[in-house]
């Protein structure tokens, strides 16, 4: 969700190359492309709602979202809006786990071509939360992780933290920080984070810093890709990778 449309769709598309076209949503919907293919969708926020935080979101394709809006709440999830229909498109909800940490959940259609973790779509999805393990929990019954289906994610533990891979290839990974939930400062309390790709990283954060993006933490680096946790004009924290999609786990440089 966006404060300003534009400014966001001239940010984003000088920081990560994105083109930008009306969705089926109206003119307040914007989905961002790369060749052609959809990798995110921006929404302005209504006059109403300019207090509300912006943040980037994931969301997690379901089969009923009525179900999994009931597993949530019976996991003490928070259900905040929702399941929505929106148009013919499908139906939709947002919530947050046990500590705190927002997601939505999807009912519909879901492009084939378009998944995290291959082409334009988003490199990988990062839960830093208080304990991977109760998390991981948590998720896998909401969304029905490591039920053995093909197209749900399989759940590993590695390095002490849990990886989660579809067709083998890592998508998200869940870790552990003792963070509290009620943490002021949203690089440490529970959250999502989502990383998107780029060509070279240097680039990406000079972009960002001459339209109004902050640098929100060091760079962490492995021995396959590099990353860096970024702000854009609204406030709303993202980060960048640089390097191969074969890894979920990098180091702090």
């Amino acid at each position: 969700m966006s404060r300003d449309l534009e400014t966001s769709q001239r940010f984003y598309g000088a920081v990560l190359g994105w083109q930008f076209r009306h969705g089926k949503l109206g003119e307040t919907f914007s989905v961002a492309e790369v060749d052609g293919l959809p990798v995110a969708g921006i929404g302005a926020l209504a006059a109403e709602m300019a207090a509300t935080t912006v943040t980037w979101t994931p969301y997690f394709a379901v089969d009923d979202a009525d179900k999994a809006v009931d597993r949530i709440r019976e996991r003490t999830g928070t259900v905040a809006v929702g399941p929505l229909a929106l148009g013919e498109q499908g139906r939709a909800a947002l919530a947050a786990d046990p500590d705190g940490a927002v997601f939505g959940i999807w009912e519909g259609q879901v492009r084939s071509e378009w998944r995290v973790g291959t082409g334009p779509a988003p490199a990988w999805l990062e839960l830093r939360t208080r304990n991977a393990f109760d998390a991981a929990l948590f998720y896998g019954e909401v969304l029905e992780w490591a039920t053995g289906r093909p197209d749900r994610c399989e759940v590993a533990y590695e390095e002490d933290k849990v990886v989660l891979r579809q067709g083998g290839e890592p998508v998200a990974r869940l870790s552990g920080q003792a963070l509290e939930p009620a943490a002021f400062d949203p690089q440490v309390r529970p959250r999502w984070h989502v990383h998107f790709r780029v060509a070279a990283l240097e680039p990406a954060v000079a972009a960002a810093l001459s339209l109004g993006g902050h640098r929100a933490s060091a760079v962490h680096t492995s021995d396959r890709e590099r990353c860096v946790t970024l702000r854009d004009p609204d406030g709303a924290l993202f980060d960048i990778t640089e390097g191969g999609r074969d890894s979920a786990a990098p180091q702090r440089e």
